[in-house]
């Protein structure tokens, strides 16, 4: 007996070491990877804003350069927004913000807008999302060109009513098979641009204010806190 119960508790150390060693690789792993994703989301990030604004376009450190909006609970996002100015030679020319559509098929769709100062849209990015692979996806400029037909519109062209999947007898075309997606998208564009509307004089006079220095904003994990910051205020 006192041999089986010596080999008992040689085998219960012996699975007690395992486990903490595995479950140590597994949460060393886990802290590395998300590390990872979180510096491969930031960069992809930076560069949408540099698709839709390019540096030919502006002369100022865009990364760098960022103002405090009004909250709006129209973008889903009750927090102050947290917006990126590009200016040329000092004056404003447009703006990106980080926006919500909230009611993607498979959930929240995050979206980067940029708008030049009289309100029409300069380009529209998809951050982020959980649309079915095939289908939805199609918001991805790698998967469809899809998201730029959103470029030169602004609220009016088309008329409000206009702002819709084709399906719905608007404006954009919807994907085969996958109607609620391009929807949620395009009301969420339209939000912003109502948004820019109902907040243009605020808009102008804080854009135009001299931006406040942050020396950390061109790092890939500055860049990663403030959109997530500003998504989940």
């Amino acid at each position: 007996m006192a041999a089986i119960a010596q080999s008992m508790r040689r085998s219960a150390i012996g699975l007690g070491l395992f486990a903490i060693i595995t479950g140590g690789t597994i949460a060393v792993t886990q802290v590395a990877t998300e590390e990872r994703i979180k510096e491969q989301a930031a960069q992809a990030e930076a560069q949408a804003l540099f698709e839709i604004i390019p540096e030919s376009r502006h002369t100022n450190d865009l990364l760098k350069d960022t103002v405090q909006l009004p909250a709006s609970k129209r973008l889903a996002q009750p927090g102050a927004l947290t917006v990126w100015v590009a200016r040329k030679d000092g004056q404003p020319v447009g703006m990106i913000m980080p926006i919500v559509a909230p009611d993607g098929y498979s959930g929240k769709i995050r979206l980067l807008v940029g708008v030049d100062m009289q309100g029409t849209i300069l380009g529209v990015r998809v951050t982020s999302h959980r649309e079915t692979p095939g289908l939805g996806d199609r918001i991805e400029t790698k998967k469809s060109n899809w998201i730029k037909s959103f470029e030169g519109r602004s609220l009016g062209q088309p008329p409000h009513r206009e702002w819709n999947v084709k399906k719905n007898g608007g404006e954009f075309d919807q994907f085969t098979g996958a109607t609620i997606t391009p929807r949620a998208v395009v009301k969420a564009v339209q939000k912003a641009l109502i948004y820019f509307r109902e907040n243009r004089q605020v808009i102008r006079q804080r854009l135009n204010e001299t931006p406040s220095p942050r020396s950390e904003a061109l790092k890939p994990e500055a860049i990663a806190s403030e959109l997530s910051n500003t998504e989940h205020s």
